[in-house]
């Protein structure tokens, strides 16, 4: 079968294979899948970050996989198979691009668009994915209650809630309701989460990004110490915050 270039349906011919002879493919399912197309979605945005463009040509067939994969398996089902899904695709770009595939007015389009999304919910937060990293759904859920005027007018109100919630915080460990503080805590990042919707950060990254700075300032203290032949068991507290301070005065000077 071996090819100079495999094309769409090369791939569709090898899953089929696979399920037919490959014990681990034949025994997944679609909830045991998930995991998986979380992951590989995952991984091309690492890829986009990276600028790799060959990283991202292969972390987006990884990620193609899955939708072929849960295809076949709904098509042993009898549901529907990768043409359909293609079909569903196609039309729904159709039908939500008046203005590209017929004289529809643009700024029209769009209004009747979130009008129509609008008209299919029972409520204002429904289509809002449950499995979203909890930040992203967070601010999803906030942006979509605003719109209908559920939202705050002043940012000093969201500075009053953020220190509301830190109060009762204190409370509930003062009191250790180990329940409420798991509570409490919730509500802290909700309303850390609405102060970045209200000056327009996306939540969601200004975290990643935080975690990035946290790996390259930690890493600095790791190869500080090798240098210093300690290891991080044997030095204080003060130690590692002196190089701490040291490594994010070094990192944030050379970036």
């Amino acid at each position: 079968m071996e090819k100079d270039k495999y094309s769409f349906e090369d791939l569709v011919k090898v899953m089929e294979r696979l399920r037919r002879e490959c014990p681990w493919d034949r025994e997944q399912t679609h909830e045991s899948l998930k995991k998986y197309l979380i992951e590989e979605a995952y991984e091309v945005l690492d890829a986009i970050d990276s600028k790799d463009d060959e990283k991202l040509k292969e972390e987006l067939g990884d990620l193609l996989l899955q939708p072929v994969f849960h295809a076949q398996i709904a098509k042993e089902r009898g549901a529907f198979d990768i043409n359909d899904v293609i079909d569903t695709l196609v039309r729904k770009l159709i039908e939500r691009h008046p203005h590209v595939f017929g004289d529809a007015n643009p700024e029209e389009v769009l209004k009747n668009w979130e009008r129509k999304k609008i008209e299919k919910r029972e409520s204002v937060l429904d289509g809002i994915p449950k499995h979203l990293p909890a930040l992203m759904r967070s601010q999803k859920l906030q942006d979509r209650a605003s719109r209908v005027g559920f939202d705050f007018t002043h940012i000093s109100q969201v500075f009053d809630k953020i220190q509301e919630e830190i109060e009762e915080l204190k409370e509930s460990i003062e009191k250790e309701d180990r329940e409420n503080i798991k509570h409490e805590i919730g509500d802290i990042l909700t309303a850390v989460v609405e102060l970045a919707r209200f000056v327009g950060v996306d939540a969601e990254e200004a975290l990643q990004e935080a975690n990035d700075r946290f790996i390259r300032r930690f890493r600095y203290i790791e190869e500080r110490a090798k240098e210093m032949g300690k290891s991080l068991e044997e030095m204080t507290l003060e130690e590692m915050d002196k190089l701490w301070e040291e490594g994010k005065r070094k990192i944030e000077n050379a970036t």
